[in-house]
């Protein structure tokens, strides 16, 4: 098999272990605190993934370490919102569309911050998320339910994630960048929960059978099957491959916990689809060219 291929696989195998980690996560904090279930997931899946990044991570200058672990802290808020939405809502398929809004709101904050001007194609496509986004709450009479406004602030925090992960933290290793930042959200989630949060006095076997398979699973494989991926992996590919894990999360909510999908809910995921992919695909098309005009020129 080709390397771009099975790089290929090892990114759609991401985006499935992602999309289960929204059913793993939902079951285990039926039984769990929320937010120290995501401190023990993220601090253990950066435990399992140390042993194969400690050498890139000895050899971090302290000014890495630090941007690294302050990138950690907004990926801490990113997930604070997105547990509190899980447990906010009956189902996981509209939180993961909402979620995946994120993309777009990456080039607005990019303009915000760093003064990037966003593409033709993101005006484009927003007014088509706009909609699509709308359609999904019509269900609540045009307003947001609590678990939907958890997504959203989610979503915000998330792009601002990448935006600060993609320019703060490009000279180190992206597995130790993982182990960094996973260390940071799994201390600051404990902390709180061992101040603010009541743990049960027993935990049945079943919950912490979800609990396994998120740290295992949905967190540490699903990483490391990324930076896999990654590597041998068309970037174009691997972007829209990745777009997958929304359709593959509202399928489970739906199989498995009946998530009703009204025919609006459903045109609101298609358009949001619509606008991640022409979006994405605007974006590759001039990474394409601006790749093909640089090589142009070194023949030259």
């Amino acid at each position: 098999m080709l390397p771009e291929r099975r790089g290929d696989l090892f990114i759609l195998t991401a985006t499935l272990l992602a999309s289960a980690g929204w059913l793993f996560s939902k079951e285990a904090i039926a039984g769990l605190p929320p937010i120290g279930f995501v401190g023990w997931r993220f601090l253990l899946a950066a435990l399992i993934m140390l042993p194969f990044c400690y050498r890139p991570l000895l050899a971090l200058s302290r000014e890495l370490l630090l941007k690294a672990a302050a990138i950690g802290l907004v990926m801490t808020l990113n997930l604070i919102f997105w547990i509190q939405g899980i447990s906010h809502s009956d189902g996981i398929g509209e939180g993961a569309f909402i979620m995946s809004l994120a993309m777009l709101l990456v080039p607005p904050l990019a303009w915000l911050i760093f003064k990037e001007r966003p593409s033709h194609s993101f005006w484009l496509a927003l007014p088509i998320a706009v909609v699509g986004l709308l359609l999904l709450t019509m269900g609540n009479g045009l307003s947001f339910s609590k678990g939907q406004m958890f997504f959203l602030a989610a979503s915000l925090s998330l792009a601002m994630y990448f935006n600060l992960n993609s320019r703060f933290a490009r000279r180190i290793d992206p597995m130790a960048l993982t182990c960094i930042q996973l260390s940071v959200v799994g201390i600051i989630h404990l902390f709180y929960s061992g101040l603010f949060e009541q743990w049960p006095d027993s935990i049945a076997p079943v919950t912490w059978g979800w609990f396994a398979a998120s740290v295992l699973l949905a967190t540490s494989l699903r990483f490391g099957c990324q930076t896999v991926g990654q590597k041998y992996s068309n970037v174009g590919n691997a972007a829209l491959i990745m777009m997958l894990e929304p359709i593959w999360t509202v399928l489970i909510s739906v199989f498995w916990y009946h998530e009703p999908m009204p025919i609006q809910k459903v045109f609101g995921c298609i358009l949001i689809l619509v606008a991640l992919l022409s979006y994405r695909s605007a974006s590759l098309l001039i990474w394409y060219r601006s790749r093909r005009a640089l090589r142009a020129g070194t023949r030259r």
